[in-house]
């Protein structure tokens, strides 16, 4: 078994970010353990899609320096009305992204990827239009990063093929808990 943890690359990211805030405790308010195992399932597939160990870690290094940011964003106020609106119509964005990958998930023959990819693609804009006044280009590229590499048309269709079963189902475990209590 790989020694790789999401949640570690989120304390990471808490010791470069949030560095004049409390300790440790802080990344427990924006990455649960529910999150740190949707994301570990994520990198396996990624890895094993991608056959690219640190092809996989960038792309979830890279996810949660923006969640994060984002979060400490909003948490200090940061967003304006206008940009509040657009926070949500990003969560509502990014929960029915995530129902529809439940239900493709549970639904025999119903995957589109063309679908769940269009979802992400509007997740990803909608992100970018949220954050462009707030963050770097560089996290700004973090950002297309993931949305892209996840909205990839081959790697979705190969996660709900029959060789990534195991991880489908534990990825939709986890979303179903994050739906369930409202954290997603």
């Amino acid at each position: 078994m790989e020694s790789f943890s999401s949640k570690s690359l989120a304390l990471q990211a808490e010791k470069k970010l949030l560095s004049k805030m409390a300790g440790r405790s802080v990344v427990h308010l924006f990455i649960d353990e529910t999150s740190s195992e949707v994301l570990d399932e994520l990198y396996r597939v990624s890895k094993e899609y991608t056959h690219s160990r640190p092809q996989a870690q960038r792309v979830i290094k890279d996810l949660i320096k923006v969640a994060v940011k984002v979060a400490v964003l909003h948490r200090n106020g940061s967003f304006g009305p206008s940009e509040l609106d657009l926070a949500t119509r990003f969560r509502q964005k990014l929960r029915q992204g995530a129902m529809t990958a439940l239900s493709f998930g549970e639904v025999d023959f119903t995957f589109e990827a063309a679908v769940l990819a269009s979802l992400l693609t509007e997740c990803r804009d909608t992100l970018l239009e949220l954050v462009q006044h707030h963050l770097t280009p560089k996290s700004q590229g973090r950002i297309r990063h993931v949305f892209d590499h996840f909205s990839d048309p081959g790697l979705l269709t190969a996660l709900y093929g029959p060789g990534f079963t195991q991880h489908l189902g534990k990825i939709c475990d986890g979303l179903r808990k994050l739906l369930d209590e409202g954290k997603l």
